[in-house]
């Protein structure tokens, strides 16, 4: 079933801490001005006529939602009850800190209607976290995904590989230790330096490197890899583009891409690829059976993956076909002789993140 989230922005209202790399007025293209009461109610109402669906989901992005005055809270959430009890919106969704929460804010926002709360937890490495100035600690993400469970609520997270003082293995072992604690979905958003940030400062006085475009792929392939043979859904990779990202000049340096999704997972397929052509001997063609979805991932930007692969085996790509009856991650490789089966999500060899023979993109 098709799932609809209507936004809204509250970019940095509430939060207390001014985080080296945080912009949250440029990432949302939203001057922080709050949603009043007919604001919300119209834009839910506009969005369920043009999507001719019966219910759809609000979420509150940016900002600390639990860390907001409590008659603030009401004010955005209050106009949406007879929506959520009429069933027009089927679920509310905030994000906050892990240190922005007590058992009787929790109760309020379960009384309330929300249903899930995603938190900023960018690492689980008490020094990078310190290096960014978050104002808390890893042990604080434990107990919020704690005390959210007891109340009920479905929970995520948004991780940040990159910042001050991490490494490709430091993110790793935080999505890892993020991953027991079971989310229900998660975020990777690879630092990007943003004008105005300190993080702009310190790269501009040599004191921060930001990852290339090349690292933070690598990273977040293993990130995607290991929380799709969890079973959590990552619901984006990479910075959502905006008019202010894309062309305002709002990026000072870092491994902002429009597509950096699609990079990411072009990467996973080629990793199969490279695995099942290894296991060619004399073949000199084959053809590829993917999942329609698929198609542009598995073929890489511009044809990468295709024209690496055939460089690299000498063995032609002879077609390559969406086929709607096989599930999400499965593959089929045929030459004359036989027919191999893959699966994304089989072991691809990131031990230790496997380094490229050559930067591909």
């Amino acid at each position: 079933m098709k799932h609809v989230i209507v936004p809204f922005f509250i970019s940095h209202q509430g939060c207390p801490h001014q985080c080296v790399f945080c912009d949250q007025r440029t990432i949302s293209g939203n001057l922080g001005k709050l949603p009043d009461a007919d604001e919300l109610t119209s834009r839910v109402t506009l969005w369920l006529s043009s999507s001719a669906l019966d219910s759809l989901e609000v979420a509150f992005y940016g900002g600390s939602f639990t860390a907001l005055p409590f008659d603030t809270q009401l004010a955005l959430l209050l106009p949406l009850q007879p929506l959520k009890q009429s069933g027009k919106v089927c679920s509310i969704r905030v994000s906050t800190r892990p240190d922005a929460l007590s058992m009787d804010s929790l109760q309020q926002l379960r009384d309330l209607g929300v249903d899930l709360v995603e938190l900023g937890v960018q690492s689980m490495d008490d020094r990078v976290l310190e290096a960014a100035g978050r104002g808390h600690d890893a042990s604080q993400t434990v107990e919020a995904f704690a005390l959210l469970r007891e109340r009920g609520f479905k929970v995520g997270a948004q991780l940040m590989p990159g910042l001050p003082g991490d490494s490709a293995e430091g993110a790793i072992r935080s999505l890892q230790e993020i991953l027991s604690l079971k989310p229900d979905l998660l975020r990777i958003y690879p630092t990007v330096i943003l004008k105005g940030t300190r993080l702009a400062e310190m790269y501009l006085d040599g004191c921060y490197q930001p990852l290339t475009l090349h690292e933070a792929i690598r990273i977040s392939k293993v990130m995607l890899h290991e929380a799709a043979t969890s079973g959590v859904p990552v619901i984006r990779a990479g910075l959502q583009p905006t008019d202010e990202l894309s062309y305002g000049g709002e990026i000072v340096a870092g491994p902002y891409h429009p597509a950096f999704r699609q990079l990411a997972e072009g990467e996973r397929w080629y990793d199969l690829l490279d695995i099942l052509f290894a296991e060619l001997e004399s073949d000199k063609s084959v053809t590829l059976k993917v999942p329609e979805k698929r198609v542009s991932d598995v073929v890489g930007q511009n044809r990468i993956n295709i024209r690496c692969i055939e460089e690299k085996y000498g063995i032609l790509v002879s077609a390559l076909n969406g086929d709607t009856s096989l599930e999400n991650n499965d593959f089929l490789l045929s030459t004359q002789q036989k027919v191999i089966a893959g699966n994304l999500l089989q072991d691809l060899g990131y031990e230790g993140l496997r380094p490229y023979k050559k930067e591909r993109f």
